[in-house]
């Protein structure tokens, strides 16, 4: 059923068409990373040289370096990459987006801010818990500065004051690898754009996205709309009826196969077994000849602990796998 509506909807966009679509369903959540690059080396293998590949999008996000990989990778194969974006390309697959040149969006499609996040050594309100990490995101850092500065009445004199009592509940080399990470992006943004804009006459808008989607735009999670997008200076295209149904008929069956919509209930796994499988599909890389699937393999099983009835879950092997 995905492969016809591959050949489809690569009919209408006269294009050879790629689908990645990555799972943001707990506890079997995936998110964009460079074990894909050798996947789709073997389905642009397949297809071969081709004047434009079109790559079908949903993902929440992930590694911020897969992205710049991705996109050189399908330029060796094609002379013109396009976005097919039915709902979500988040941080990460945002990156993947402003790297082709032009990026088709439907009704629901939807960008989003890249603000990497980095992991403190341990979370200082539980410091017994030494292997337990905080998340710290490059944007609450900012916000933090602006808030010492906008509502406290901090000045510039004194923010190093302001400075130093941060680095006493986060680690220095913790705040400067998260300083890092922000340039990074910056950094990556800036040259998955310059792969099909101008450096010079196209030199202020490129700072504008690049500011836009790093920084001024400061709620990790806002859904940057076609519109806005299009605002951005980023090349946006509205589908045509038809293939915009194509589109999301397509998200819908990979939603579908992969359960998103559906909380995994390891109970109903059991029923009145002590043990059971369990297969679930993480991830999805497909063209019109070929499908691999990012596969959770496990058993559920009811355990007695401290004299309690418990459903333990176990994953016994996660792997992509051609199918």
């Amino acid at each position: 059923m995905t492969q016809n509506l591959i050949s489809k909807i690569e009919k209408e966009r006269n294009s050879k068409v790629i689908t990645y679509v990555t799972g943001d369903r707990q506890p079997f959540v995936t998110k964009v990373a460079d074990d894909i690059i050798p996947i789709f080396a073997k389905h642009l293998e397949k297809i071969g040289k081709q004047n434009k590949i079109s790559l079908f999008l949903y993902t929440r996000g992930g590694d911020m370096i897969t992205p710049i990989r991705l996109i050189k990778l399908i330029r060796s194969y094609a002379d013109e990459i396009e976005m097919l974006i039915p709902y979500r390309a988040h941080s990460a697959g945002t990156l993947i987006s402003i790297g082709a040149d032009k990026i088709v969006m439907g009704k629901l499609g939807e960008l989003s801010p890249v603000d990497p996040s980095t992991g403190h050594p341990f979370n200082p309100e539980n410091p017994l818990n030494k292997n337990q990490k905080m998340e710290i995101s490059v944007e609450d850092l900012n916000s933090y500065f602006l808030l010492a500065k906008e509502k406290a009445g901090v000045k510039d004199d004194q923010m190093v004051n302001v400075f130093e009592d941060l680095t006493t509940k986060i680690h220095p080399l913790s705040l400067g690898n998260a300083y890092r990470a922000t340039r990074m992006a910056k950094q990556i943004t800036q040259k998955l754009l310059l792969m099909h804009f101008d450096a010079i006459n196209d030199k202020e808008k490129i700072a504008n996205i690049v500011n836009e989607i790093t920084g001024d735009i400061c709620i990790h999670g806002y859904p940057i709309t076609r519109d806005e997008a299009s605002d951005l200076g980023l090349n946006v295209i509205e589908p045509e009826t038809e293939t915009e149904k194509n589109l999301w008929e397509l998200f819908e069956i990979y939603s579908e196969k992969m359960e998103l919509k559906k909380k995994f209930d390891p109970v109903a796994i059991l029923g009145s077994q002590e043990i059971a499988p369990f297969k679930f599909y993480g991830a999805f890389i497909e063209s019109a000849d070929m499908t691999d699937g990012f596969v959770f393999n496990g058993k559920v099983r009811r355990i007695i602990k401290d004299n309690r009835a418990n459903i333990d879950v176990n994953v016994e092997s996660s792997t992509w796998e051609s199918i």
